[in-house]
Order: structure tokens, then C-alpha cells, then sequence
């Protein structure tokens, strides 16, 4: 196994050298409601939306907001009518807290409507250069390919294991790695696996020759 995890952060470094967040931010509360809207959407929808949003709030106005009038403009992301929610919530519990930043407390954090462990590891980890490893669907996906879990684990598991099996200090530049690489290399359908570097030990390329 530490041999594979050497291979995998080398490969992972040489793939994605300055590998870091997708999501487009300028201050951290905007990277908190990114990270909101992008469950169950791509990056890349989220972007286009949020530029339309910050457009036109900010945290102090996106608080008093007319929460139909967001739902108009995040309603590509889906979900629109709980995440509208969340992001009204949000605001208004940031602004009445923590006058309207984003706190190192993940307590607080999780207890945000719409804001699970996920979320909260990537926030964290770009604001604050807390090492996490933020589980989404193409970490997960990643992982379980390269048997450095079992099929069956749960998110939480997943998270759990990655942590004991890769050092601290590489954790929150490995998570960007593993998206960027689950995104655009050993993608969910017709993966890249031809010229990866890993596919000698990786469970889907065995079980699909």
C-alpha cells in the first residue's frame, strides 16, 4: 500500500501540479455559497450562475433578499427552491454571527442549512489551509477504483481511510488532485485509462479487460 501511495501522489503531482479549487470566489463567503449550490452540479454551471448572483448581491443584500427572486437565478444548479433557502440562511446567519465572514469553526459551519462535512472540508481547507480531504463524487469514484477503499464505504469511511493512508501535510492539495483527475481522466463514463499511469493496479481497468 505505501508504494501505491507514493506512485499515486506522484502521478497526481505530475498531472495537476497546481492543482487547486474550480469554483470561482473573490471573498469567502462567496466560496461557501459555491460549494452550496454546486451538490449535485458541476463546477461549471455554478460558476456561470454565481457570476449572475454576485452581479447583483452581496452577503448584506442576499440576507434580505426575496428568496423566489434567487431561486430565479440558481435555478440551473437544481434544487433551486432548498438552496435559495440555504443561501438566504446562510447569509443572514453569517452577517448576525460573524458580521458577515466565514469562521474557522466547523461546528458552526456544519450547522448551516445546506452545509454538510463536504462542504464545510472545502471551505476550510481554501480559507484556511485546514488539511481535509473533501469527498465528492469523483474522489469517492477515484478512490474506490484504485482499491484504496472498499466499494461498498461510505463517504465518511472514504474520508476516514484517504486521511490514515496519506500524510497530513499532502491532504487538501490531494483532494483538488483527485477531482481534477476523477473529472477529467478517470471520468465515470469511458475513462482515460489507456495512458494512466495507475491502471496496473486499478480495479475498473482490470475488470474491464
Amino acid at each position: 500500500m505505501k508504494d501505491k501511495v507514493e506512485k499515486i501522489l506522484l502521478y497526481m503531482d505530475e498531472l495537476y501540479p497546481d492543482a487547486r479549487c474550480e469554483l470561482n470566489y473573490k471573498k469567502d463567503y462567496e466560496l461557501l455559497i459555491a460549494t452550496v449550490l454546486s451538490a449535485q452540479c458541476t463546477d461549471k454551471r455554478v460558476n456561470e450562475v454565481t457570476n449572475v448572483l454576485w452581479e447583483n448581491y452581496d452577503i448584506e443584500t442576499l440576507a434580505k433578499a426575496d428568496v423566489k427572486e434567487i431561486q430565479k437565478i440558481i435555478r440551473p444548479v437544481g434544487s433551486y427552491t432548498k438552496k435559495a433557502s440555504y443561501l438566504v440562511s446562510i447569509a443572514k446567519s453569517l452577517l448576525e454571527n460573524f458580521d458577515g465572514k466565514v469562521p474557522n469553526d466547523r461546528e458552526y459551519l456544519e450547522s448551516l442549512p445546506g452545509v454538510g462535512r463536504k462542504t464545510c472540508n472545502v471551505v476550510l481547507s481554501n480559507i484556511y489551509d485546514v488539511p481535509a480531504i473533501a469527498v465528492d463524487t469523483h474522489v469517492e469514484r477515484v478512490s474506490k477504483r484504485l482499491g484504496l477503499v472498499y466499494s461498498k464505504d461510505e463517504v465518511s469511511v472514504v474520508e476516514q481511510k484517504l486521511m490514515k493512508k496519506f500524510p497530513k501535510n499532502k491532504w487538501s492539495r490531494l483532494h483538488h488532485q483527485l477531482v481534477l483527475f476523477g473529472r477529467y481522466q478517470c471520468k465515470a463514463i469511458h475513462p482515460l485509462c489507456e495512458k494512466c499511469k495507475l491502471k496496473s493496479f486499478c480495479k475498473y481497468f482490470k475488470n474491464k479487460k
